[in-house]
Parts: structure tokens; sequence; C-alpha cells
């Protein structure tokens, strides 16, 4: 099948960026955009087949990643300073395979709590919907929002509400210490009955520890 190249994939006319932008700007949340460096934004487009029509090329094109609440939430873009990975290293489509990707599912951000939000591309039968991995239930659960409505819930959705059991008074100064490619690791975990944001204590661990959690979850 002939794959497109960046010249049929970059959409001049019909570029979502500026209305990502826009409403990342009128959102109520906090934000870092980090940038991408060109010739790996095109990498990113050509190796995803999407094209900037969409917000999830818009993203992968415009943007290193796009880091939310204080670095609670990393969205990811073409790679770049201060981000762990990228659309396509996460999914098994760069050229180095450090990260074990899981078919079926395009992982698309992930969050401080060890928690990851990926696209079903096949894996769960709801194309188009994205799941998240909840370090509570240990599960993969439907989010019920197609890609444009994830980035509308990150820029202006109630994030403390979706969060409140994760997290714990100060969680903001510890997630802005916390290194790329770290997440906290609680303990008692959150899954444990006596786990919580505001009881358990919370250390950093890399993010591979909890992804190989999301993996083996998500071939069940």
């Amino acid at each position: 099948m002939h794959s497109l190249s960046v010249a049929e994939l970059v959409d001049l006319e019909n570029h979502a960026w500026e209305e990502v932008r826009e409403l990342l700007s009128q959102g109520t949340r906090t934000y870092r955009l980090t940038a991408a460096e060109p010739e790996t934004a095109a990498q990113t487009l050509v190796r995803l087949q999407v094209s900037t029509k969409s917000y999830l090329g818009a993203i992968a094109y415009e943007t290193g990643g796009i880091v939310f609440e204080h670095g609670w939430i990393t969205l990811l873009g073409a790679g770049g300073e201060g981000i762990y990975g990228s659309l396509t290293s996460w999914n098994g489509l760069a050229a180095s395979q450090d990260i074990p990707a899981l078919p079926g599912l395009l992982i698309v951000a992930y969050d401080a709590a060890g928690g990851f939000f990926g696209l079903d591309v096949g894996r769960f039968g709801q194309s188009g919907h994205v799941y998240y991995f909840a370090p509570d239930t240990l599960e993969w659960e439907s989010t019920q929002l197609a890609y444009s409505g994830f980035i509308g819930w990150l820029a202006e959705g109630d994030l403390d509400l979706f969060y409140e059991t994760f997290r714990w008074e100060g969680w903001e100064e510890a997630a802005l210490k916390l290194q790329p490619g770290q997440v906290f690791g609680y303990y008692p975990p959150l899954c444990a009955k006596e786990g919580s944001g505001q009881f358990s204590r919370k250390a950093p661990i890399p993010i591979l520890e909890a992804w190989q959690e999301a993996r083996s979850e998500g071939k069940a």
C-alpha cells in the first residue's frame, strides 16, 4: 500500500493546529508546549500516516509533546526536551524499540500516577475511542472520548475530580520534581484497599515499570 508523504499529510488549508492552540489557550488548565524538530516532526507524521487536518496529526507535527498540570499529564508528540518518548517510540514505529508497544492501541499520553491513555486502533473494538489504564483498578477503561474530545478534556475538563483519589496535598510540587521517564510509585499501591494518593507513600519509579503492568493487563 502506498504510504503518503509529508507533503500529502500536511494540509495547510485545513491545518487543525490553530484550533488546538485556541482550545488550549482558552482552557483552564496549565500547560507547557515543547517544540518539535522539523525533521522529527515530518518523520512522525509519515510513520503515523495521519493528516494535520486531525488533532492527532497537528499535535504530532507541531509539538514535541505537551505537559499539563505541573507535569502531571504528558501528551505525546514528535518527542522533545523534557518528554519521555514520542508517538512513534511508544507505539513501535521508531527505529529503536526501547519501549515495548501494545498492539491495537496507540499510546497518546501518560500521567504521573502510572496511568496511560491509548487510542483504540483494533484492541477493544471501539476504534477511535481513548482508553485509560487506571492504576487503581489495573484495567483499561473507555473514556468515551475521541482524540479531539480528549484534548478538550485536557484543556478544560475536571481533572481534579478524575484524579481525586490519586493526588494529595502538595502533589503539584512533587510532580514538578519528577524527571522525564519517572512516575510515582505508591506504597501501598493504588489498587490495594488501603492505597490512596493521600495515605500511600510516594516515590519516583521508572515509567517503564508502570508500563509493564499496563501492558500485561492489556494482553489479558
